[in-house]
């Protein structure tokens, strides 16, 4: 039986960045304008700290709950909060210098600049609140203050597109999550006449109980409405018409966060709550890798024929989160297993390679279109380098990260005998590593069709606190491929975190 202890570690991880944030947006137009950077990273710094010993103590055998039981961190909220923190620690060091070019190119003015940084630290405590929240409609109201912090950064540059992109964001993504707050509570109404627990049947670790309680068209009615909010908020086809206008039209490091975090909160919701009933109801298998298989092929056939960089690895964003649905729709240790090892191994990726856009972005003045680039490699060998180690590794080629994850949802996807849905994986695996390896030539080796010229001046590599980040995720990729057995005790405490929740019910 594991331990639970009451921490105050979760509570640190929720109120100090949105403290932050405030602190910022409140002082730092008047009194912070050369120190909010190093604020935001110190704050960020002390919330990687906090997040790494919660890590530590998750597997010493040990669960935190704190409030009560209102939050509760397991292995599956520890990955995530693991993820989550040293995600926005890189992407805030790449923001410090890019983030200044845009101030230069008048894109950006000084209170801007400031709001840029109270945003990502609000940003910060709204997923540390969900991914540690234990009650269910709490799950749907965080959820919530996540979509409206990244609104804000999605229109962050206020032109027309980039407001147009934020709005269809903010609606589609509310209308899809209230869809998920529906299916919570259907789910609680027909389970509460059964339960002696009272308000505490919303609580998620309860949701075992919940699973074999119910009557079975409720429940797959309920799980329905879930699973449709959860893959809006993921992106997945036909719920992805926000996300490749939110992901191309936010600062670089914006869309990083975005396709790196922002789509794993629906995946992190489904493991949660939909992934519980699949072993007793093995419809819910199938509705999901149906589900997903459509995403994956309509996503990489989008990606296939875009010319914007940063709308192709959009689409790519949609193709590659249905990988991480299937495994977690499975219902069993290896799917679930899969799942969370290619949703950490897509964060790492699709973090590298939008950043990687983003350093080409600000060595050309802002290009970004393939057929406006060529021959960046003799000028920018390292972004050529972490570029082809992302195109390399999302295409799921050995020895890169991405090939374990996919490998292992291949396997479990198997186990249930969904040949179909395997066949389509590879597939699309196929097209993915075409797709972004064709891109990577004509960017980085092709002779270019027209001049580029760098900005300002001649063409160069950028520096290093832009090419930073990207370095440290290329290594990862390739550090995590060749020895992929260093995630395995946070990924296994994760998946028998979400199978010990449906065991409780038995």
């Amino acid at each position: 039986m594991t331990e639970s202890i009451q921490s105050v570690l979760p509570v640190i991880l929720i109120l100090l960045p949105i403290a932050g944030a405030i602190f910022i947006a409140l002082a730092g137009m008047s009194k912070l304008k050369n120190s909010r950077e190093l604020l935001a990273l110190v704050v960020l710094a002390v919330e990687l700290a906090v997040a790494v010993k919660v890590g530590i103590t998750i597997l010493s055998g040990k669960t935190l709950i704190a409030v009560g039981t209102a939050l509760f961190v397991d292995g599956l909220s520890a990955l995530m909060i693991l993820l989550v923190n040293a995600m926005v620690v890189l992407i805030t060091i790449q923001s410090i210098k890019y983030m200044k070019r845009e101030q230069e190119r008048g894109l950006v003015s000084e209170g801007r600049l400031t709001l840029y940084y109270a945003l990502i630290l609000l940003f910060t405590g709204t997923m540390n609140w969900t991914v540690t929240t234990n009650h269910m409609v709490m799950l749907y109201v965080a959820m919530e203050g996540t979509t409206l912090a990244t609104a804000l950064l999605v229109a962050f540059y206020r032109r027309k597109a980039s407001l147009e992109a934020g709005y269809k964001y903010v609606l589609l993504v509310v209308v899809g999550i209230t869809f998920a707050l529906f299916g919570i509570v259907l789910i609680f109404a027909a389970a509460y006449p059964h339960l002696k627990v009272g308000s505490h049947a919303l609580l998620l670790t309860e949701l075992g109980r919940i699973a074999k309680l119910i009557p079975k068209n409720i429940a797959l009615l309920g799980i329905a409405f879930m699973t449709v909010g959860f893959a809006t908020k993921a992106g997945l086809v036909p719920f992805h018409a926000w996300l490749p206008d939110a992901h191309s039209e936010a600062p670089s490091p914006i869309s990083a966060l975005l396709s790196g975090l922002i789509i794993k909160i629906g995946a992190y919701a489904l493991a949660r709550t939909v992934t519980i009933f699949a072993p007793t109801y093995h419809s819910v298998i199938v509705f999901i890798a149906i589900l997903s298989s459509v995403s994956m092929l309509i996503g990489i056939f989008m990606a296939l024929v875009q010319d914007d960089l940063k709308r192709m690895l959009a689409f790519s964003s949609v193709s590659q989160i249905s990988y991480v649905f299937e495994g977690l729709g499975l219902g069993t240790y290896l799917g679930i297993y899969g799942g969370l090892f290619h949703l950490v191994n897509h964060t790492l990726i699709k973090a590298l390679l939008f950043m990687s856009v983003g350093a080409i972005m600000y060595a050309t003045g802002g290009l970004r279109k393939i057929s406006q680039l060529g021959g960046l490699a003799k000028k920018m060998p390292i972004t050529a380098f972490c570029f082809i180690v992302g195109a390399l590794a999302i295409g799921g080629l050995p020895p890169f990260n991405g090939f374990m994850s996919k490998f292992t949802i291949f396997l479990a996807i198997g186990e249930e005998k969904l040949y179909g849905a395997m066949a389509i994986s590879v597939v699309t695996g196929v097209l993915t590593l075409a797709c972004l390896v064709w891109a990577a030539y004509r960017v980085f080796w092709r002779t270019p069709q027209v001049e580029v010229r760098g900005n300002p001046g001649e063409l160069k590599e950028v520096p290093p606190l832009v090419y930073a980040s990207i370095v440290i995720l290329a290594l990862l990729c390739i550090a995590i491929g060749l020895f992929p057995q260093m995630l395995h005790p946070i990924l296994d405490s994760a998946t028998k975190a979400v199978l010990a929740i449906w065991a409780g019910g038995g």
